[in-house]
């Protein structure tokens, strides 16, 4: 229907445009038109031949207007046929999910208390990601409606598979996309602008299990709950970094219609 309204919109334009840039030539094609319908009220056994329905300039003016809406009506056609997408670094086909829709419309989660500072500063965690402790974990940074769905996800790996998630890393800023971008394509290959960090739409997570975080996917523990948490991800309707070609396990984003990315190589986080 939007863009009906805007085909037409855009022929009415046109129209004035060109009675604007051409007033000679519609005052022409106009009274030649009223002349033709006087002459058949005035002598009805005319032939229809010469008729201004069939005069050059008549023929002309329905043909231009056929040239000024065609451009219009292929790109309505295209656009009404090819379905749109938002654009991210790693093209993972993600189908249109109504389980989100029925999910934001339902219980309003809270979330949990932060975790101690310390649990993100022991020797097991900096082995593997080194700058967490300065990582941004605050829920009310990131989109609203990514939260509501995260939690979900928390609560059915809690529920139904036992498994305690925490929240590693939530929005980030572009210096700090820009920092750890430094340090190599092993932590990330997104730069500034390139990850839905950068828009509260992403977020890193882990396990908590008996007062620590579980991070590395080489405890069969750890790695049997990633490949659940993917899988409750994606049912839920996000993107899950476990299937780009840098892993990155825990890692869930949100391709939110609407939000578009500055293109970059390869996947990262």
């Amino acid at each position: 229907m939007q863009a009906g309204w805007v085909l037409a919109w855009f022929v009415l334009g046109s129209v004035v445009l060109s009675i604007a840039v051409f007033p000679a030539w519609w005052r022409q094609g106009w009274s030649r038109w009223l002349g033709a319908k006087r002459r058949r009220v005035s002598d009805p056994v005319r032939p229809r031949a010469a008729s201004a329905v069939g005069t050059p300039t008549s023929r002309l003016i329905a043909l231009s207007a056929l040239l000024v809406a065609l451009p219009a009506l292929l790109m309505w056609a295209w656009v009404s046929w090819r379905p749109q997408s938002a654009d991210a670094f790693d093209e993972v086909g993600q189908p249109a999910n109504e389980q989100v829709a029925q999910l934001l419309s339902g219980e309003h989660l809270v979330p949990p208390w932060p975790l101690p500072p310390e649990v993100f500063l022991t020797a097991e965690v900096q082995a593997v990601r080194p700058m967490l402790a300065s990582a941004d974990r605050r829920w009310d940074q990131m989109d609203a409606d990514f939260v509501q769905i995260l939690l979900r996800v928390f609560k059915v790996m809690k529920d139904e598979h036992g498994y305690e998630m925490a929240l590693l890393e939530g929005h980030r800023s572009a210096q700090r996309q820009a920092m750890l971008l430094s340090r190599g394509p092993s932590v990330t290959q997104a730069g500034p602008g390139m990850s839905y960090h950068q828009h509260g739409l992403a977020a890193d997570c882990a396990f908590y299990r008996e007062g620590k975080l579980v991070i590395s996917e080489k405890d069969p523990w750890a790695q049997r709950g990633y490949e659940l948490y993917g899988r409750v991800a994606e049912q839920h309707g996000l993107t899950w970094g476990g299937r780009w070609r840098m892993l990155d396990l825990g890692h869930v984003e949100w391709r939110k219609p609407g939000v578009r990315l500055r293109r970059g190589v390869g996947s990262g986080d």
